[in-house]
């Protein structure tokens, strides 16, 4: 049987981006290994098939075809909800669907939710990341512009006609069956995968990589970490409160090094509230953005961190802590549903609301060595809870449970994915 996939490839859209590389390479392993799985063949649909990143798995026997049809135009899609009767009719993408079938492919993969699941009529997994539509709607990131309704028409379609769906945590598939159940979703079609731990760097590649990065940007001896794209929910702001709270009280000028896009309107006005902000606090030294790097970059800058300083809203998972742990950085970030179930005793946690707390959690890191080392300690002992190895057992299972349902309920799949989504 042939499997596609669609990931997102866009670099710039950080966690998403990163999560399809690690599915792709969970199953390029599986594929190779001898496992059950190198009986399916995999095709990849990217909006770029000269993609650099796709050379090693074309390498190694994958298809990689172009995300459209060659034969047809992009079309202008668009979509009907109705938020007062809460009605949500599908439209149908013939064309991809042929595009799909030509290439001989039964069933999909998407690492993230996309209208194009079910639009096209094949039959498809799905992974979740999260619905902080429904939970921080306060956030014109995943509310504004026609985003909450935009998001409401994937996840309760995909919740219809999906065969399986794929929760990163405990906590994330009872937020899905909660939300969903309504419109189709039920427990045992839930899958939980948590995220992959990163691959790994050995310790004298990351120093290597520290001493890299620290002459390439004249970095300090020390400083805070905090790769993330300059959304408002990722809370950069009430670090600059915290560390103008510590300049202010103790005298203390600590350095952060912020990494991640801030283009479009909503990333371009943080950037810019944060500026205004360093300079009214006097930080204009102490915090430097240094805008997209490189993945072996990144790396350096964790193995250099002093810590990663990360008091999202958003959970209930994240990718960073993963590669904190992998390169013995320890972790702040914040006491909320979720992150708290992923975390355990491996980071320090605070109020994300709470300026006040968030910098006597930073006082505490930067001063007490100790306290850093017991966290570099339980952020390993909670990597070597849940392997690469685990990782992809269970993909794997998830994968088999998907070919076997499709191969025994084919035609009620095909009747199923022809029903829209009413309440």
């Amino acid at each position: 049987m042939r499997i596609g996939i669609h990931p997102n490839l866009k670099r710039h859209d950080g966690g998403i981006y990163q999560y399809a590389v690690s599915l792709m390479d969970a199953l390029f392993d599986l594929s190779r290994e001898g496992h059950p799985l190198c009986e399916y063949e995999f095709v990849i649909f990217a909006h770029d098939p000269n993609d650099e990143l796709l050379l090693k798995y074309a390498d190694g026997g994958w298809t990689i075809r172009s995300f459209r049809p060659p034969w047809a135009p992009t079309p202008t899609i668009d979509f009907d909800f109705d938020c007062a009767t809460n009605s949500v009719a599908p439209i149908q993408q013939t064309d991809m669907r042929d595009w799909i079938l030509e290439c001989g492919v039964k069933l999909m993969i998407y690492p993230s939710p996309h209208r194009l699941s079910f639009e096209c009529g094949v039959p498809f997994i799905m992974s979740i990341h999260d619905l902080q539509h429904l939970h921080h709607p306060e956030f014109p990131e995943v509310s504004a512009g026609g985003e909450f309704r935009r998001r409401e028409y994937v996840l309760r379609n995909v919740a219809s006609k999906a065969i399986l769906l794929i929760a990163e945590s405990e906590v994330g598939k009872e937020d899905i069956i909660r939300a969903f159940s309504r419109f189709g979703i039920t427990r045992p079609r839930v899958k939980v995968l948590p995220y992959s731990p990163p691959r790994s760097v050995g310790q004298s590649t990351a120093q290597s990589l520290t001493a890299q990065v620290r002459k390439k940007f004249m970095l300090p001896d020390r400083f805070l970490f905090y790769p993330a794209q300059f959304w408002p929910h990722k809370n950069h702001l009430r670090i600059i409160e915290a560390l103008g709270l510590l300049k202010k009280r103790h005298g203390l000028e600590i350095p952060l090094i912020l990494t991640g896009s801030a283009s479009g309107a909503i990333r371009t006005e943080v950037e810019s509230k944060i500026q205004k902000r360093c300079g009214v606090l006097h930080l204009n030294e102490q915090v430097r953005h240094l805008g997209y790097v490189s993945d072996e970059e990144i790396a350096g800058l964790y193995a250099g961190a002093t810590a990663l300083i990360m008091p999202t809203f958003f959970g209930p998972t994240n990718i960073p802590f993963l590669e904190a742990w992998s390169l013995d950085c320890p972790v702040l970030t914040s006491r909320i549903r979720g992150i708290l179930e992923q975390v355990g005793d491996a980071a320090m946690t605070v109020n994300p609301e709470s300026d006040e707390e968030i910098a006597i959690g930073i006082q505490k890191l930067w001063s007490d060595n100790a306290l850093r080392q017991t966290l570099i300690k339980n952020g390993r002992r909670k990597l070597a809870e849940y392997t690469p190895d685990d990782f992809r057992n269970r993909l794997s299972e998830i994968i088999e449970s998907a070919a076997t349902h499709l191969a025994t309920n084919s035609r009620g799949f095909a009747s199923q994915l022809n029903v829209g989504v009413q309440t």
